[in-house]
């Protein structure tokens, strides 16, 4: 007989076995079941567990006589005068076999028995009167080609905050991602073999950390407005607090492990063959960063110690004080010993486990205020242009920041590697139809504001005003590419969640970098005449740049970065600023730009790789 084949339910979905569980609710969750017998005409599978039971019933009756293998045959054709050769009964049904390949399916209930004996003495045969065919088997045949393309690449879907109040928002947010991304790959990568999958990953909604006590603490007056902040921005309060922070963070690594060995047990050649990659949204690029790096707030308390310390011998004290500060100073040596020799102890018996069992091939921050955490944490720019200033290679292959300019949660990471970066425009995401853009490691850095750099150019060089895709030429920030505002499916609501919360640091961002100018114009006026305007240099202390440059504007190629790492969406033509500032931090998920970008750095490094094992030596 012919190979068995397997079909999804008519909404099924593979992806569905791998969602995150706990998350959401049980609606959520699409039935995924393998069909063996389908009814005929509408061709869908019957319940599972009958047609299991018909099939070990077949076997044993029929097994190694042949089916007919023409599926366009007449499937409704009549078996009037055939009696069946075998019958077998279920729970409120009956099976009738006329030979291997004419089955029907009967019901036992009462309705249809009397409308089966009436039918019967009016002439008609049984089968046509009130049985339904079943074919074993799908209506078109499997072949090998059937088989979806090989998943080379998974990318995990990290959330930020508000997963609480709006539970199994990332599955929904993570389903748009994958949708967009299918439309990029038949558009652009048809032609590839492989694939790339996108995971959600639901890690606030297994956590406890205070049960309900900030509830029971929160006033009853505007009590909406409370308990969204309670659901939204109160992660951030958990995060900073010494008490749940490792909570938060061993909740994400469990569930990216959980997810990873989950996702190699069902595909066996993933570990040794696939990649992993991690979007991370908000709040979960800080998480994120800290799993992977190990980042640990005690480590910066010992730091800090260590600093009073130093700062105490350089002050004149009397000579009891100087006493107690030696005996403090053996004390704390002699414990450090302690600690030391306890751990060596340890590790020799239990070796370290990684905190992720999976190496990260890329990391994409999406409205990510992680910048700020790493300057708060210390980090200050160095004077190398290597990404292992803040995240070593060796942790992760690339870090890439993406935002939209008018998102208040976002900041910018270069100029915490190098500082004149500050000065220098994030690169521009293409729109996803523009006709052979540039690739972004051929995008050569401009300046944002050439008039604070007064010897970068002289009058008779000065820089040209019609943009050159080649040239990058140094220009004044203009309105780019997709508008948030034809995204803005993208969940509202969850931007709510921020909006309100956030509406006086929203609004002070925007009063300083708008220009002074802009400031005495009427709100209509600055949408139309403000974008147009230079923007005049308010602070004067990056104009006292000392890096060389070239007469074109350009950097000295010995001060760029080795990679660039801050991606800008551009923004929409017709777009309020005020209005987008609202929506752009949730608006990332249907982003057809972003999809592109993200699917052409990955589908990127998969050719590179490609392209290197067919050249290595035999």
């Amino acid at each position: 007989s012919p190979p068995v084949t397997s079909q999804l339910s008519a909404t099924g979905r593979q992806e569905d076995g791998c969602h995150s569980g706990g998350s959401g609710s049980k609606t959520d969750k699409i039935p995924v079941m393998r069909g063996q017998w389908f009814i005929d005409g509408t061709w869908q599978p019957l319940e599972e567990e009958e047609s299991n039971l018909i099939e070990q019933e077949h076997l044993s009756c029929f097994k190694g006589q042949q089916m007919q293998e023409n599926f366009d045959m007449e499937v409704s054709k009549p078996v009037d005068g055939k009696e069946a050769v075998h019958s077998f009964k279920l729970s409120r049904n009956h099976v009738d076999w006329h030979s291997v390949d004419e089955v029907y399916l009967y019901s036992d209930a009462t309705t249809s028995k009397i409308a089966r004996t009436v039918t019967q003495k009016l002439g008609f045969s049984k089968a046509s009167s009130s049985g339904t065919r079943l074919h074993r088997g799908y209506v078109e045949e499997a072949t090998l080609e059937d088989k979806p393309s090989q998943t080379t690449h998974i990318v995990f879907v990290v959330h930020g905050i508000g997963q609480k109040m709006d539970q199994g928002r990332i599955i929904k947010n993570t389903a748009m991602m994958r949708d967009t991304a299918r439309k990029i790959e038949e558009k652009y990568f048809c032609n590839l073999a492989t694939h790339v999958e996108f995971l959600p990953v639901e890690w606030r909604s297994k956590l406890a950390l205070d049960g309900d006590t900030v509830d029971s603490i929160t006033p009853d007056k505007v009590r909406g407005l409370r308990d969204m902040l309670n659901s939204s921005a109160m992660d951030i309060m958990y995060y900073t607090s010494p008490l749940y922070r490792d909570e938060l963070v061993k909740g994400l690594q469990q569930e990216l492990n959980r997810l990873y060995m989950l996702f190699c047990s069902r595909n066996p050649e993933f570990e040794e063959k696939g990649k992993v990659s991690i979007v991370s949204h908000s709040l979960g690029c800080v998480i994120t960063y800290d799993i992977m790096t190990g980042w640990n707030p005690v480590r910066l308390y010992e730091q800090l110690l260590q600093k009073e310390e130093e700062d105490l011998e350089d002050r004149w004290m009397s000579y009891e004080e100087q006493h107690l500060l030696e005996e403090l100073y053996i004390t704390k040596q002699r414990l450090r010993e302690i600690e030391e020799r306890l751990h060596e102890l340890k590790a020799s018996t239990i070796s370290k486990t990684p905190a992720l069992k999976f190496k990260v091939e890329n990391f994409f921050c999406m409205g990510s205020p992680l910048a700020v955490f790493l300057a708060l944490r210390g980090i200050r720019p160095g004077n190398s242009g290597s990404q292992d200033h803040i995240l070593p290679r060796t942790i992760c292959n690339r870090l890439l920041n993406i935002f939209h300019p008018t998102d208040p949660v976002a900041y910018r990471l270069e100029p915490l590697i190098l500082k004149h970066y500050s000065n220098i425009s994030p690169v521009q995401i293409h729109w996803y139809n523009t006709a052979n853009p540039l690739p972004y490691e051929h995008m050569k850095p401009s300046f944002l504001n050439p008039t604070k750099e007064p010897t970068s150019v002289t009058e008779n060089e000065s820089i040209p005003t019609i943009p050159s895709p080649a040239t990058s030429p140094v220009m004044v920030r203009r309105h780019y590419g997709e508008s948030i505002t034809n995204i803005g499916k993208a969940s509202i609501l969850g931007a709510a969640s921020i909006g309100k919360g956030l509406g006086g640091m929203l609004f002070s961002r925007f009063g300083r970098s708008s220009a002074p100018t802009s400031q005495t114009s009427e709100t209509g006026k600055e949408g139309t005449e403000g974008e147009d305007k230079k923007p005049v240099a308010i602070h004067s202390t990056v104009g006292t740049l000392t890096f060389p440059h070239s007469s074109s504007g350009f950097l000295d190629p010995t001060l760029e970065l080795e990679h660039r790492i801050d991606f800008e969406l551009r923004e929409g033509l017709v777009e309020s600023r005020y209005w987008s500032a609202v929506t752009s931090h949730t608006a990332y998920w249907s982003s057809m730009d972003i999809a592109l970008f993200l699917l052409t750095f990955m589908y990127k490094q998969d050719q590179e790789d490609a392209d290197k094992s067919n050249l290595d030596p035999v």
